[in-house]
């Protein structure tokens, strides 16, 4: 018996060796596979963005044409445009604020009379939302839109002084509905709305223009609002931006309804060249300057082409 024990435990030793041998041997794959994954790291709250900013400078050249246009010009003109167009959106959660604040000054030399003019707009937007699903948000409006320097209009080829800074301005604060069917498309509409038409210079405001009583500054409204935005890139250079305000004073022929259209349409040539094409409509009850008599509302048509300089940042 003492000669078969031996072997026996001299077996049993090797079993025991080889076992734990493979066991470590699949210990230490196991670890290197895991070192191999990613780690994922925690990011606290307060490092995750949650403001995302930019803009688009142009600087063109070209030429328009206008159409009763309130705030001054003339039939048809050279033009030398600047647009500055500025943007920041706050997300955080179900809270979302979105801001714009668009600049275009204009150099205008009209062949008609041989006169040169200065035309401007600034336009600011702030939005904020509260989301009620994916797609549509409780949302709050603030917008308040008007020019920098003086406007003239040319009734039977007579410069007559027609606009200047918040003469008119118009501020819009409305709580309502907003509705995003993606991040091209938004639809924002409010049934209760407060306008207020703004005319600080005294001599508009004695002539009681833009539909303030003559002598005052401003005159308020409550009405409903809608406005339609659509952005649209058909390729990486055509790039389409609309963008439709809305408002029915419910205080005065309610029927008549105030429009605001601007229309953008811009294709890139090179890195930093693109040419243009802006159209704006307005047509406010309230602006009476047009007509026989230039006593009479009108639509307001604006329509400038240019080519020129292009930077995003």
């Amino acid at each position: 018996m003492p000669v078969f024990r031996a072997p026996v435990i001299i077996l049993l030793n090797l079993l025991l060796t080889w076992s734990i041998t493979h066991a470590q041997d699949a210990t230490i794959r196991k670890l290197q596979v895991e070192s191999l994954r990613p780690v994922k790291k925690y990011v606290p709250d307060s490092l995750i963005k949650k403001w995302k900013s930019g803009g688009n400078y142009t600087l063109t050249a070209g030429q328009g044409s206008l159409s009763n246009w309130a705030a001054g010009g003339d039939q048809f003109s050279f033009t030398l445009n600047t647009i500055l167009q500025l943007f920041s959106y706050y997300r955080n959660g179900r809270n979302r604020w979105d801001n714009t604040l668009d600049i275009f000054f204009g150099y205008i030399h009209t062949t008609s009379l041989g006169s040169r003019k200065n035309d401007d707009r600034f336009d600011l937007i702030s939005k904020y939302g509260y989301s009620l699903n994916n797609k549509l948000n409780l949302a709050t409006l603030f917008n308040v839109r008007s020019q920098f320097i003086q406007g003239y209009t040319y009734p039977n080829n007579v410069k007559t002084f027609a606009s200047h800074f918040m003469s008119p301005g118009y501020i819009i604060f409305s709580q309502g509905l907003d509705f995003r069917r993606n991040k091209q498309f938004s639809i924002f509409f409010s049934p209760f709305t407060a306008r207020w038409v703004i005319v600080t210079n005294n001599l508009l405001s004695n002539r009681g223009e833009y539909g303030v009583k003559p002598g005052t500054k401003s005159i308020g409204q409550f009405g409903a609002f809608g406005t339609f935005t659509l952005e649209k890139n058909f390729n990486k250079k055509v790039l389409y931006k609309s963008r439709v305000d809305l408002f029915s004073n419910y205080q005065r022929k309610p029927q008549n309804i105030d429009l605001f259209v601007t229309n953008v349409l811009t294709t890139k040539i090179g890195k930093n060249l693109a040419l243009s094409w802006n159209v704006d409509f307005i047509y406010d009850d309230d602006v009476r300057l047009f007509g026989a008599n230039k006593t009479s509302p009108g639509l307001q048509a604006k329509s400038i082409m240019g080519f020129g300089l292009q930077v995003k940042f």
